[in-house]
């Protein structure tokens, strides 16, 4: 009888018994979803592949301004290494090369090139951008409006919780190792 009611169930006829049957409703994934925030498509630094930021929902991003030609490059290294041991608990370093301090005078691909070369720059990095004033990205714009503050300078840094949810800034003078700033990405990332 159960072969019966697998072919009349393949073949579309269903038996009697079963056409008055209630049908169960499909479940319904609870996936999050792609806070504001992150709703936007920037071209990937490397090859100008466009890259969407809901890639990254669910995870704590720190958004950070770069440039090659700064005081501060050296933050890379910090960054990458930042990256690397906090991966796996679910952060994401962003970085937005941008001549905004007339520091970052490139081309993506000798940004791209500069970055993996000098500092073995792994995290994602984005296609060179404006990140203030009115020519800033969109990205830049939702961060300044929630943080209160844009850029002062190269490697400014912007964390946002796994909610979408701009946690705070921190100068360019922070580097990746301050205990305190550590101390609040840890928070963000939660227990081990």
């Amino acid at each position: 009888m159960r072969w019966g009611l697998c072919f009349a169930v393949v073949c579309g006829a269903a038996p009697a018994s079963a056409q008055n049957a209630p049908v169960a409703a499909p479940q319904a994934t609870s996936a999050p979803a792609c806070p504001a925030i992150l709703q936007h498509t920037f071209a990937r630094l490397q090859d100008e592949k466009p890259q969407p930021l809901c890639q990254y929902k669910g995870k704590v991003v720190l958004v950070v301004n770069t440039a090659s030609f700064c005081g501060f490059t050296p933050q890379y290294q910090g960054l990458e290494a930042l990256d690397r041991k906090y991966r796996a608990r679910g952060l994401v370093v962003l970085g937005f090369p941008s001549n905004d301090f007339s520091q970052e005078s490139g081309s993506n691909q000798q940004i791209a090139d500069f970055c993996e070369n000098t500092f073995g720059v792994k995290f994602p990095m984005f296609a060179k951008s404006s990140v203030r004033g009115q020519e800033a990205n969109p990205l830049f714009r939702e961060l300044a409006a929630q943080s209160g503050t844009t850029p002062k300078w190269n490697f400014y840094k912007y964390l946002i919780g796994r909610d979408g949810r701009v946690i705070g800034a921190w100068s360019s003078i922070t580097e990746p190792t301050d205990l305190d700033f550590l101390r609040e990405v840890e928070k963000q990332l939660g227990p081990i």
